[in-house]
Parts: C-alpha cells; sequence; structure tokens
C-alpha cells in the first residue's frame, strides 16, 4: 500500500522551473530520504505534501486524499517538523508537553520522555533557554508523542552534534520499524540518511537522478579511480559516464557499469593508464559523484 502517491508535479516560482514531472511513492512502513542539493525543491515538496503549496500542475495523494483537500480523519494521522521548528518558547519542557497533549487524543508522552532524557535537560528547562539543536528534538518529541502513522520531516537533524544525531538517528529508525511508521523526510547531512531511510530520491535542478532502494542504488552505482598516461585524453561525454572529475593525469569516474566494461572501454580505445581500482563509497561520496561537487 502506497502512503504517499504524488503524480507528475510540476512548479515554478515565478517562471523559474523548480521541477517538472515529478512522480513518486510512499510504501507504507517504509523510510524514503530526499536528497538534492539547496534549491532542488526539497522545501517545495514538503510544503505541497502538508497542503501550504498547491503545485501548478499534478497531485500528491496522501492515504488516497489530495493533499489540499484532507479530511481531519487523515491530518490526525500525519505528524509535520518543519523547517524553523516554532514552538513556544517561554514555556520549559515539562509544560509544552502537557500542553499539547490536550489537543491529541492519541497522546502517548513515552517517546517524547525518552528523547528529553537522551537530550540530558530538565524538565524545568525552558524552551528560550536551549539550542537549535535541542528545540529541533523537542519539537519532534511532541510529534512522536502524537503517534502519527506518517511522519513528514524537514531537516530533522538540523543544529544536532554528530554524537547525538547518530544516537538519535538509530532511535527514530527502531521507533519506525517497530510501530510500523512511514517517513517521508529530507535532509542536508547525507551521512544520516545512510543510517536511517530504506528508499532514496536524488534530485538535481529540473530533474530526478535517482529514485530506487538504497541497497541497489549502493551496489549499482560505482566510483572508478585511475592515472592517465596522456593526462589530455577526455572521456567524459562517454554515455556510461554518469559523472567525472580529473585533476592532471588522476581521474574518478562514476558509472553504473561494471569494472569490466570500463576496462573492455579503455583497452579497446588504446586509453593506457595504471592503479585502476574500484573506490568503495558512503552514501555522501556516491551522492555527490552523482550530483557534482558545484
Amino acid at each position: 500500500m502506497n502512503v504517499i502517491e504524488c503524480k507528475n508535479l510540476t512548479h515554478y516560482y515565478g517562471k523559474k522551473l523548480v521541477y517538472e514531472k515529478l512522480s513518486f511513492n510512499v510504501k507504507e512502513g517504509s523510510i524514503l530520504g530526499l536528497l538534492g542539493k539547496n534549491g532542488t525543491g526539497k522545501t517545495t515538496t514538503i510544503n505541497i505534501l502538508n497542503g501550504f503549496l498547491h503545485p501548478q500542475n499534478g497531485e500528491c495523494l496522501i492515504y488516497g486524499e489530495n493533499t489540499q483537500n484532507l479530511s481531519p480523519q487523515n491530518k490526525a494521522r500525519i505528524g509535520f517538523l518543519i523547517e524553523g521548528h516554532v514552538q513556544y518558547a517561554f514555556m520549559n519542557i515539562h509544560q509544552i508537553e502537557k500542553f499539547y497533549s490536550k489537543f491529541y487524543p492519541k497522546w502517548d508522552n513515552a517517546p517524547y520522555w525518552q528523547l528529553m532524557s537522551k537530550l540530558q535537560v530538565s524538565p524545568k528547562q525552558k524552551i528560550a533557554t536551549m539550542s537549535c539543536g535541542q528545540r529541533s528534538q523537542v519539537a519532534l518529541g511532541l510529534i512522536l508523542a502524537q503517534d502519527p502513522d506518517l511522519l513528514i520531516l524537514d531537516d530533522f537533524s538540523m543544529g544536532l552534534d554528530p554524537g547525538y544525531r547518530r544516537l538519535f538517528i538509530d532511535y527514530l529508525r527502531e521507533y519506525a520499524k517497530e510501530k510500523n511508521k512511514t517517513i517521508f523526510t529530507t535532509s542536508h547531512i547525507i551521512q544520516d540518511m545512510e543510517r536511517l531511510i530504506d528508499d532514496l530520491l536524488i534530485m538535481d535542478f529540473n530533474r530526478v537522478l535517482a529514485q530506487r532502494d538504497v541497497k541497489s542504488f549502493m551496489q549499482e552505482f560505482k566510483q572508478f579511480y585511475l592515472e592517465l598516461d596522456d593526462p589530455s585524453v577526455d572521456i567524459s561525454n562517454e554515455d556510461f559516464v554518469i559523472n567525472s572529475e580529473k585533476v592532471s593525469n588522476k581521474l574518478e569516474l562514476y558509472t553504473y557499469e561494471s569494472e569490466d566494461t570500463i576496462l573492455n572501454f579503455l583497452k579497446n580505445n588504446g586509453i593506457a593508464h595504471k592503479n585502476f581500482r574500484q573506490v568503495k563509497m558512503g552514501l555522501e561520496d556516491a551522492f555527490i559523484g552523482l550530483t557534482g561537487k558545484y
């Protein structure tokens, strides 16, 4: 079952095209990460999903209903974390939990207090005295306590230090899998996504570069390194080359083709080289290889 179905989304800001005919689905119980550089449409997509923004063309459905006109019943099944993490800064973390609990019939404060214990903050600590990262976790704890079936999270790890990010991401994945929650999320920190997501959607300006499960993407997308005898050789425009970077005679090559295919191409075209090898990549390396450094 697809919890989210987006079909042929097209959106402009003025005359600037954000994307055209973007389509994707999010399966129930899965965690999908939307990845892309700044300006490629991540927050735009979040705003379409939460109904704040109407696309020029296409539609998004959540639980079978258009996101521009969700019923109260389906709205109650969704937890949104939007960029900025707006809270009542004059309250402390105990007061804000009690305040929010009055609005949600399914309120379960256990996840909230589990996150607060990991932050190691006092129940009487005011939101105003917290760091940006701590505030984001208060906001997320309040969302988890609503017990939503679908979580839509925009840049959920903003402001967190590396150690706490790791701890929190492991907690969030375990929570989602144990309770069969569905998550649609974005993050600028790709290392976080590698530990969290099942599926990815990588966007560039005006187009989708990859849309698949993380495991198969990481198996099939490859980086090769080699040193050319003739530094003037240029293979960047060959069909099998997704991206490449060359400094002097040192070439980094990104492709979906196999090692044998690349070696046969070099041999058949008389391209002398040495130190050829495949380079092991993490998701951040693969993301940069697919989208480019600039």
